[in-house]
């Protein structure tokens, strides 16, 4: 088993990659061209104490994030948050001309500004690395003139407008990434129907097979897994295909079933709950009505099967 490797500092980041000291302690951008990789550092996972925003190009290496490898042979941008686990992984051949930036931030920086909470919410810091985000040149050159204000910024003698100045900039970077985040997924949509039949189809095994019965309520990470995407990347998968997020999606798809077996069998209520993997009736009760406005009994009677 690989063992973990932990970069608590932006500092031990730099010495671990061949770089000069950084010069800021909570803040770095670094020229992907100028990092040396030694061999020992594909034998580790690794998981960084800060975030990290990178945009590489033909860097003759893969990286394992999530559930995916990926191989960075075009411009694509990753976004790694603090205590996520990943590795890199050698391949062969020439790197080429590996090109690229990467945005190290700890947190800390962030600390008595707007960007300590709203982070956070970047969902894109959840998606595994078979969802990177594909930029297109125009779309480079934009984040790429972000980077270089920051570095300029970071560069000039620190002010008490220097902090807020670069939180602008990371502000705007994150909303040009939610962008074109949203640009791929609506470019996607054929991909992301496919997905939608694939999600059908494992719903329907989920249940035909009794899994439901020995594992209980389909989750969202089930169907990750299943589809080797993330959760928080199958909810926006979902959210931007059907207006629902793969809860709301899973409730609905319940809800049908239910009804289903209300209507055209004799089960009790008790035991639909538990086919359907509920553990307690009353839960089942619950959500029922929530999406009818009725209970599962008053649903049958609706039916005359009693």
């Amino acid at each position: 088993m690989r063992k973990i490797q932990t970069l608590r500092t932006i500092k031990d980041f730099h010495q671990t990659r061949g770089l000069n000291p950084p010069e800021h302690p909570l803040i770095s951008i670094v020229d992907y061209a100028d990092v040396h990789l030694l061999p020992e550092y594909f034998d580790s996972n690794w998981t960084l104490d800060f975030y990290l925003i990178s945009l590489k190009k033909n860097i003759g290496s893969k990286v394992k994030y999530g559930q995916q490898t990926y191989d960075f042979d075009e411009g694509v941008m990753f976004f790694i948050a603090p205590g996520q686990v990943f590795r890199i992984e050698q391949t062969t051949g020439s790197p080429g001309n590996r090109s690229g930036w990467m945005l190290l931030i700890h947190p800390d920086f962030f600390w008595n500004t707007s960007l300590a909470k709203e982070i956070k919410k970047c969902e894109y810091f959840g998606y595994a690395i078979h969802e990177a985000l594909f930029v297109s040149k125009k779309e480079e050159d934009i984040l790429m003139d972000i980077i270089r204000n920051i570095r300029r910024e970071y560069h000039t003698n620190i002010d008490k407008f220097s902090q807020g100045i670069i939180i602008s900039q990371i502000e705007t970077l994150l909303k040009y990434s939610e962008r074109f985040y949203n640009r791929q997924f609506i470019t996607r949509k054929r991909a992301g129907h496919q997905m939608l039949d694939q999600l059908e189809i494992l719903f329907e095994e989920y249940f035909s097979d009794d899994i439901a019965s020995a594992k209980g309520l389909p989750s969202v990470q089930y169907f990750a897994e299943k589809l080797h995407l993330s959760p928080k990347y199958l909810s926006t998968m979902l959210k931007t295909l059907t207006g629902q997020t793969a809860q709301q999606f899973i409730h609905e798809k319940l809800i049908a079933l239910a009804k289903e077996k209300l209507s055209i069998t004799n089960l009790s209520v008790s035991e639909i709950a538990y086919n359907l993997g509920f553990e307690h009736t009353q839960s089942f009760n619950k959500l029922f009505k929530s999406k009818t406005s009725l209970t599962p009994l008053e649903f049958r009677k609706s039916f005359d099967l009693n």
